[in-house]
């Protein structure tokens, strides 16, 4: 038996006026998804744990199986080890994103954030950029290292957990009383405007009509992880097939295989086909056990606002992903169980994470099952099914 995930990130969503009050999911154009949903269990499970902040970081750790009360220990470290960087004990690690500021003749705390990812920046565009940063402002206590996008990294030597606001929270704020209150990361901030906002890379970018990537953005700070191994904790062999360092992030901290795919960048437009093959060749040509598959664009859509992109993205994952995955896992005669889940909501009305229950699917390709349900946040509610610990569900998934 093989075992599939394919996560939505931040699929789910709620009622909109604009939708005649459904959500993207209702509306999407979900072939694949509605077919097999009428063979499988749905129902509805939460993820982000009580008082805990809604995250993809704590949110995926329980897709996975680690409850985050246990396991969380900040989201940068976890990035941290995506990009290769070996913390110490005494280091803090910082998300540090690359946004869009507005260009107001005003004091910098003044401003207004207006995007926290620059247009979606390219990789390309934000490595000249956050080389810049680095060449002004690495030194022994902070240093900067390159990530994918606009996410990028601070390791602050002998630094401090500090509460810092997460960019995506706050867009269209004046960010004054968001910024850091440690006087060190606020003057890097505002220096780094000074940096960015008139690069040759930025004024090009301002040319083509996309936002400037002119400031960093501090936050998810945390400490070294540790995670136990996931082949040693599910006696399943396990890869990870994602564009974001986050992701790559938990999968190298829980000894899972990491899986790199061209065209694969965490966008609308991304490689979703280059995702659902690698998915099929690591469980069929290198026999392992179990495959996360995450896409990153319902999420990037939802923190955006854009309805409409958001639905193309669901269909996406429909059309592009899960129809491929099913045929080729199909056309090679295997067994397998599928899990279809977002890690959280992220509405388009407030354009951030929240904490309600998500809609799961869990497919048996070797059980027939019928039943009436539709796949949505509304329509799985009348299954009944309610998973209350949401690190439980990769067990619902290995029969346990």
């Amino acid at each position: 038996m093989k075992y599939i995930v394919v996560l939505g990130d931040g699929m789910a969503d709620e009622p909109l006026k604009e939708l005649d009050n459904k959500t993207p999911m209702m509306v999407a154009d979900t072939p694949s998804i509605d077919l097999l949903a009428l063979r499988s269990e749905v129902g509805l499970v939460h993820t982000i744990p009580e008082g805990m902040k809604p995250g993809s970081d704590t949110a995926n750790l329980a897709v996975l199986g680690y409850n985050p009360r246990k396991y969380y220990t900040g989201r940068s470290p976890l990035e941290a080890l995506s990009i290769g960087v070996d913390m110490k004990e005494t280091d803090i690690a910082l998300r540090c994103n690359l946004v869009s500021l507005s260009e107001d003749e005003v004091p910098y705390e003044k401003k207004t954030i207006i995007d926290h990812s620059s247009s979606e920046i390219s990789t390309e565009d934000a490595t000249i950029l956050m080389e810049a940063i680095k060449k002004e402002m690495d030194n022994d206590i902070y240093r900067f290292f390159i990530g994918t996008s606009y996410r990028h990294l601070t390791i602050w030597d002998q630094g401090e957990v500090v509460d810092l606001a997460q960019p995506h929270d706050i867009l269209g704020r004046v960010i004054e009383e968001y910024l850091p209150q440690d006087i060190a990361l606020k003057e890097m901030m505002r220096k780094s405007y000074e940096i960015l906002n008139r690069h040759p890379i930025n004024l090009k970018r301002e040319a083509i009509g996309l936002n400037k990537a002119n400031s960093l953005w501090f936050w998810g700070a945390g400490t070294r992880p540790s995670l136990t191994s996931f082949e040693e904790k599910n006696g399943k062999k396990g890869a990870m097939i994602s564009a974001v360092d986050l992701l790559k992030g938990i999968a190298i901290g829980a000894g899972m295989k990491v899986i790199e795919v061209p065209g694969a960048d965490g966008t609308l437009h991304t490689n979703y086909e280059g995702k659902a093959i690698a998915a099929v060749k690591v469980l069929l040509e290198e026999d392992y056990d179990f495959v996360y598959v995450h896409v990153e664009a319902p999420d990037e859509m939802g923190h955006q606002g854009n309805i409409e992109n958001k639905i193309k993205a669901i269909e996406n994952l429909d059309q592009r992903v899960i129809k491929l995955l099913v045929e080729k896992m199909e056309e090679a005669g295997a067994e397998y169980r599928m899990l279809i889940m977002p890690d959280h909501p992220t509405p388009i009305h407030c354009r951030t994470h929240t904490s309600d229950p998500v809609p799961y699917l869990l497919y048996d390709s070797t059980k027939e099952q019928k039943n009436s349900w539709k796949y949505d946040e509304a329509d799985v509610k009348l299954s009944g099914n309610v998973i209350r610990e949401g690190y439980t569900i990769i067990s619902k998934l290995f029969h346990r």
